[in-house]
This record gives structure tokens, sequence and C-alpha cells, in this order.
């Protein structure tokens, strides 16, 4: 039995990554914020609109727990999800839990050029998104060196770095 969680700031591939990833070992592959997406026929913008961040998380937390009871599976969490509750020593005691490294200059990029499709992000100048990202990343990265495992996600721009990342991950994580 395999249970896999990406963790990791928006834009460090978690997606990208852990479909490839569950692809190659032959698992499912559950994206955290789309699960629950699906199940409230709502999006996460909505949901924080309508319920306020405290109860979103409170909401996170339970499809979290939801989706831990997967077998074979690796599950793409959304960025914020390891930083509030229990939630990650919840995942470290129940499955193999992964840290996306990616550089602050790379996750910039990402996010600069999918800003469009982020509403957290639209209006942004590309200083107030720089300022962004370094504030969220100072506060989450404690919680997010928690993980088992760290992995360096910058080089996802291609098929082959995706496969070749693919390929080092599963070395890493054994």
């Amino acid at each position: 039995m395999e249970r896999i969680f990406l963790i990791g700031y928006m834009g460090s591939g978690k997606t990208t990554l852990g479909k490839a990833l569950a692809q190659k070992l032959g698992l499912s592959f559950v994206d955290l914020d789309w699960y629950i997406e699906e199940r409230l026929h709502k999006t996460i913008n909505e949901l924080f609109a309508e319920k306020g961040e405290a109860n979103f998380r409170e909401l996170e937390k339970k499809m979290l727990h939801e989706v831990a009871d997967f077998e074979n599976v690796v599950i793409a969490t959304g960025g914020g999800t390891p930083c509030f509750f229990d939630n990650m020593d919840f995942m470290n005691s129940c499955g193999k839990t992964v840290f996306l490294d990616t550089n602050i200059d790379v996750l910039f990029q990402r996010l600069a050029v999918a800003k469009h499709t982020r509403p957290i992000l639209k209006n942004k100048t590309n200083e107030e998104l720089l300022a962004f990202i370094d504030e969220a990343l100072k506060k989450r990265l404690p919680k997010y060196k928690c993980a088992k495992y760290t992995y360096n996600s910058e080089k996802l721009d291609n098929r082959q770095q995706i496969k070749t990342s693919v390929e080092q991950l599963i070395v890493v994580i054994g």
C-alpha cells in the first residue's frame, strides 16, 4: 500500500509532478483542491469567499482525512494544507510526505505567467507578487520542512525534465 503526499507552495509543481509520478508508479492521483471542488460543486475561491478562511481550512482538513483513506495514491495538497491544524503530522503518520522545494525566482516566473488563473494573484504587480510569495514562504517553510523528504522541483519546464524529475523523486522516496 502506497500513499504519497506532495506539499509545497503554489507553483511548485505538485499537480504536474504528482500526475506524472502516479502514472509512473501505477497509482491513482488526487489533487486535494480538485477533490474539494468536485465534492462541493464550488471552486476553492467560491468556498473561501463564502466560508472565510477558518471554515475553509476546517473543510480542507476533513477532505484531507477522506483522501488519506485512499490506498495506492499520490495526493497533491493545497499550498496551505500542511500549515493548519495537525495536518502535517497527520500526513506524516499515514504516508510519505515530499516537500517540493522551489526557488522563489522560479515560483515567481511560474506564478507571473499564471496570475490570471489564480484570483489571489490576479491584480498584483510583479513587485507585489514577489513580496507576496516571499512573505508566504517565510511563514510556511517551517511546516513544509517537516516533510519526510525534500525534492527540488525547479526543472519541470518540459516533458523530459518532468520524466527525469519523476525518476529522481522515485529514488529519493525509495
